[in-house]
């Protein structure tokens, strides 16, 4: 069994991230995000169970959604699998957080607050796939910022190559963590780093209660479901991709007169599938 719990299991990324004895945590990650840009003193959780706007809502439940001092949404998401069209869904995320904000009557002038959307992705995300950290925001054909009211910054954790030794700033070591975290024997930095000790004894999996082990065991078989399915998915693809490569290599062979035996030896079809094509 794993010294640490794995953060890509719903109950294990919410306990990392997602609860107020795990505050100091987000926040530290949080500014390590938005380094150099500004500083987060403190947030509040938000009931993730939103009021319904209108009948038959069927607004998204984030995994992690909470609030600034100054009244800013942010969002922060682990996503494990690509759904389609898994941009326009961010986007969709981000726009009913702003939409939310609306009040009734006539003295509101759209006084909307930043939502920033923060998602962990396990996966490449499609047209950028070298990237580690892919961050939108909304821009004039110029490539100037036309509101800083909305951001999606996505973390493709499969880009991350970098050892623990060899990362540079406070992101990088929360990078390295989180995606290596299920495999570690200990917590790297922690005895010098406050956050990363503290880390260290909330993501300990002998730290939990009967209860949370309990739900976390059931996360973790939920997560391994889900990759083993992804797993056979993407070989079942290869077997049928290379299946599609031999009939159209045969189909070639044949059209230049080469015999229906010589085709078989080379590809491996039988000679009746050689003979239909």
């Amino acid at each position: 069994m794993s010294k640490f719990i794995n953060p890509f299991t719903d109950v294990g990324f919410k306990r990392i991230f997602g609860q107020e004895f795990s505050k100091p945590q987000l926040l530290d990650f949080l500014n390590a995000l938005l380094e150099g840009e500004r500083v987060i003193t403190d947030i509040t959780f938000l009931d993730k169970e939103q009021t319904a706007m209108f009948e038959g809502d069927k607004s998204p439940i984030y995994d992690i959604l909470c609030q600034t001092l100054t009244g800013e949404k942010i969002i922060v998401e682990m996503q494990n699998r690509e759904h389609p069209n898994f941009k326009e869904r961010m986007v969709y995320y981000a726009a009913e957080a702003l939409v939310r904000q609306g009040e009734r009557g006539t003295s509101w002038n759209y006084d909307i607050k930043a939502v920033y959307l923060v998602a962990f992705t396990n996966f490449l995300i499609a047209d950028h796939e070298g990237q580690l950290r892919v961050d939108a925001v909304l821009t004039t054909r110029d490539g100037d910022v036309f509101t800083d009211k909305l951001r999606i910054v996505c973390l493709q954790l499969p880009c991350f190559e970098k050892q623990a030794d060899e990362c540079e700033s406070q992101f990088e070591r929360w990078i390295y963590v989180l995606k290596n975290m299920e495999t570690l024997n200990r917590m790297p930095w922690a005895a010098k780093n406050s956050v990363f000790a503290r880390l260290a004894e909330i993501a300990e999996v002998s730290a939990m209660t009967r209860e949370e082990r309990m739900k976390y065991d059931s996360a973790l078989k939920h997560y391994r479901d889900t990759l083993n399915s992804l797993q056979g998915a993407e070989a079942k693809g290869r077997a049928e991709g290379r299946a599609e490569e031999r009939i159209s290599n045969a189909r070639k062979m044949k059209a230049k007169g080469i015999p229906v035996e010589d085709i078989a030896d080379i590809t491996g079809l039988k000679e009746e599938e050689i003979a239909l094509l």
